[in-house]
Order: structure tokens, then C-alpha cells, then sequence
């Protein structure tokens, strides 16, 4: 089977989050374990990652490769999705195919927000992200 380099469920979207903008909700129940999303990324290199960092892609942004130095920007609704520090799903990278791969980790229900933990893409934790930081 070829490697599937890109795939939404038909049943997110994206809608307005209370105090957040815009996130990720399910219009049907989603099991735990459950593969939601897998998008393709476009890899800045560390000079063209500090640039990003100087417009609003710097909050859309995620640290890419072994050594943190490179980002990336998610396609997809990878983006969008907010964060919590006890999340329903958790986040994969695949450096060598680059994509970003998005997996419930709790059963979510019908009309629920989908979060991830930008701190640890396993799913929970305390440690503060930078906007919580200010």
C-alpha cells in the first residue's frame, strides 16, 4: 500500500472556538485511537524559519527536524487546531515524508472541539506554551 501523504475526515471543521478564533470540531462521535488527519508540510529551512517568525506564521508554526532548528507549515487543518494541556488527540511528525499526522486519544463527541498540546505531541502536559507566558 502506497504511504498516504494526505487525508481529512469528512466530518471536521472548522469553526469559531470560545476565546480561541477559529478550531477544529467533529460533526459525528470519533473512537479513540481514531487517525483524523494526515497533512503534507512545506519545510523552512533555519533562515527561512526566522523569517516566518517575524510575521503571523510564527503562531501557525511548528519546530520541524531532529534538531528543532528547521519549521514547518502544516496544510490541512493541522494549524487550526488549539491547544489545551490534557488534549482529546495527539500529533505525529514524519520528517522523512513530511507530514504531520493528527490521532484521537480520548473518544470525542459529536460537536466537540479537537485539541492538541503544542508542548508534547503525546498529549498532556503542564508545561507553558508561549503564549501563556505574557
Amino acid at each position: 500500500m502506497p504511504y498516504i501523504y494526505a487525508m481529512i475526515l469528512p466530518f471536521l471543521t472548522i469553526a469559531s472556538s470560545s476565546n480561541r478564533g477559529r478550531g477544529v470540531f467533529t460533526t459525528e462521535k470519533i473512537e479513540k485511537g481514531t487517525v483524523i488527519e494526515i497533512a503534507p508540510v512545506i519545510v523552512l529551512n533555519p533562515e527561512e524559519r526566522a523569517h516566518a517568525e517575524k510575521t503571523l506564521l510564527y503562531e501557525y508554526i511548528f519546530e520541524w527536524g531532529e534538531d528543532h532548528q528547521s519549521a514547518a507549515v502544516a496544510l490541512g487543518y493541522i494549524s487550526i487546531y488549539n491547544h489545551v494541556a490534557d488534549p482529546n488527540c495527539a500529533y505525529q511528525m514524519d520528517f522523512e515524508h513530511q507530514t504531520i499526522t493528527i490521532t484521537t486519544i480520548k473518544d470525542v463527541m459529536v460537536g466537540e472541539e479537537l485539541f492538541i498540546n503544542y508542548m508534547n505531541p503525546d498529549g498532556a502536559s503542564e508545561k507553558a506554551v508561549w503564549f501563556e507566558t505574557f
